[in-house]
């Protein structure tokens, strides 16, 4: 004898019940497999908890589909008048089916609040955001695994708490499904500036900029581009990191715009926020000053046809955690602790070149940056692939894995893609504001002098560098007489 009502045998809730039979042993074997880890796939939890969840509840609202269906079929074909469901405990199929739906409800309830827990949870993590859409995604997972914030979860920073952020990134994101889907995103993928969340409501999370800081040693040796024989240089120097509250002394220093005495909003006509030509500076006795830029000088009317922003901490730090560096500064640094050997004549320059070279593909150069390196060697210093093979082959390989994390041809990614306004050597960064030509009415000029961020303390050949503890005047490397003060550092240093 049949133990479940008759209206339940039938095709539709039969293929129904074996889906989600199906589904539900698969979802609990995946479960084991991800708590277990026996696979590190980021696809894993896609459908162990977003996928196969969906496909469960499919097949169980089948069940009743084809209930109601078989229903009608019967009426239909005996000419029956409708009739509605009786439920009667004392016959052993109501019973039977009560048990089944009751023991069924609460077993889906459960399971389906913790898969919807570990869904959200999944869709916050890390391997999410970095390796689902591994083509578009993987330059900024790459550059994040090698950030200061490394260990943050992206959805620290990229959402924060609270549900009404969390709803705007999810909306956010399902149109980022489907630009991906379809093939419509950007190569790059364009910095996401306007509608952020508040900086306050992120970064100060962790970071306090009311909290002074003293002066951080700065300490750098830079080699040679392509002078053979030339001597590295050395640079150390304080940098004036500063901030603090106005009550508990002088506030001062690089964090002096992020005081909370001062005020510095600002006006952008780009929409990377790179020229800046109307600031305005307010201190805690309510003083304004407004500095305009003698070469795009806007009047106060013009500068409320754009937004006035309030400066915060992505102003500056506006590549936290997705920081794509040139190949002079990070082959330069490579050289400084040994992974390149500084002692090959000339690599600097020569791996610089190999790598800004255009390719295509990260395979194709994988494949063209060993031999344009050696071609270079072949032609100007043929001894060095003989004699220096291991330290050279050593080298080689590190210029490979820098490439690796930097150069993401696929996506049209490199630091040229990406400003990063911390700094001036090699983008713009201080100088959008601190370039000599900001003036305000009273005359004051926001001024470009090295001395108001850092102190050089130590520069020169590194064998034998001068030092000062009241501060040097800077020189610069290369014998260029005075052309450095008239122009910027990024103008040459930029790789353009």
């Amino acid at each position: 004898m049949r133990k479940l009502p008759e209206s339940v045998y039938n095709p539709i809730s039969m293929i129904g019940a074996g889906i989600a039979l199906v589904t539900l042993g698969s979802i609990l074997i995946f479960f084991l497999m991800d708590v277990l880890g026996y696979t590190q796939s980021p696809y894993l939890g896609i459908f162990t908890y977003m996928i196969l969840p969906g496909i469960m509840i499919v097949g169980l609202l089948l069940i009743p589909l084809g209930m109601l269906l078989e229903r009608r079929r019967r009426r239909k074909h005996q000419g029956e008048a409708r009739r509605y469901m009786t439920l009667d405990l004392n016959e052993p199929r109501h019973r039977m089916a009560v048990l089944v739906f009751t023991v069924g409800t609460m077993l889906l309830v459960v399971l389906s609040a913790a898969g919807t827990y570990q869904a959200y949870t999944y869709s916050e993590s890390v391997e999410f955001c970095g390796e689902v859409c591994h083509t578009v995604m993987y330059p900024e997972y790459m550059a994040y695994q090698h950030s200061p914030h490394a260990r943050v979860p992206c959805a620290e920073c990229h959402i924060g708490e609270g549900a009404d952020w969390f709803v705007k990134a999810k909306i956010s994101g399902a149109y980022q499904v489907y630009s991906v889907i379809f093939e419509k995103y950007h190569r790059p993928i364009a910095t996401p500036i306007a509608h952020l969340r508040p900086a306050r409501e992120t970064c100060e999370e962790c970071h306090w900029p009311s909290k002074f800081s003293s002066d951080k040693k700065l300490t750098k040796v830079y080699f040679p581009m392509d002078t053979l024989g030339a001597e590295p240089w050395l640079i150390e120097m304080d940098l004036k990191i500063g901030g603090g509250q106005s009550e508990l002394g002088p506030t001062e220093g690089i964090h002096w715009h992020m005081n909370t005495a001062n005020i510095v909003s600002y006006v952008a006509t780009d929409a990377k926020r790179q020229t800046i030509p109307w600031i305005k500076s307010t201190d805690l006795s309510g003083k304004t000053r407004i500095f305009r830029s003698l070469d795009n000088p806007l009047t106060d009317a013009e500068a409320k046809r754009y937004e006035q922003r309030k400066m915060d901490c992505i102003d500056c730090h506006n590549r936290p955690s997705h920081i794509y560096y040139p190949p002079f500064r990070t082959v330069n640094d490579a050289m400084a602790h040994g992974s390149i050997d500084p002692s090959l004549p000339g690599i600097r320059g020569i791996a610089s070149y190999a790598m800004t070279r255009e390719f295509q593909t990260t395979a194709q150069a994988k494949e063209e940056i060993p031999r344009i390196v050696r071609d270079e060697y072949r032609r100007g210093a043929p001894g060095v692939l003989s004699r220096d093979k291991a330290k050279l082959d050593k080298s080689i390989a590190t210029i490979l894995d820098i490439y690796s994390r930097s150069f993401f041809p696929e996506m049209k990614v490199n630091w040229k893609a990406y400003p990063n306004n911390i700094g001036h050597m090699y983008d713009v960064g201080c100088f959008r504001c601190h370039d000599n030509r900001h003036v305000a009415d009273d005359g004051t000029v926001l001024s470009n002098d090295c001395s108001i961020c850092h102190t050089i303390i130590k520069q020169g050949p590194q064998s034998n560098p001068e030092s000062s503890l009241a501060g040097l005047a800077f020189r610069h490397p290369a014998d260029i007489d005075d052309a450095w003060k008239s122009v910027n550092c990024s103008d040459c240093h930029h790789g353009d």
